[in-house]
């Protein structure tokens, strides 16, 4: 069962936004749905830059996220070495 949807689904939503919506609406729709999410990067980014200003004001250590997707990383690789025998017999 696959998680994103197909061609021919996307060309459907497209072809019933059209019809709701008309053409001459579209532009403006995809505007406004451009600059809110470009408010909702920006909004995220203020947010992660007052977290490291906050932590860093405090001693936190904010370099446990990079030793931690490393050690993620590790296993996952000593993973993949553990059962790529196995995955290539099936």
């Amino acid at each position: 069962m696959p998680l994103f949807i197909s061609w021919t689904e996307i060309v459907f939503i497209m072809f019933i936004v059209l019809i709701v919506f008309g053409a001459d609406k579209i532009p403006e729709i995809a505007r406004g749905l451009g600059k809110g999410m470009r408010q909702l990067k920006d909004a995220t980014n203020e947010i992660k830059h007052e977290i490291s200003k906050s932590a860093e004001k405090h001693g936190v250590d904010t370099d446990i996220t990079k030793e931690v997707t490393k050690e993620i990383n590790k296993v996952k690789d000593d993973f993949d070495d553990l059962t790529g025998p196995i995955k290539r017999q099936l």
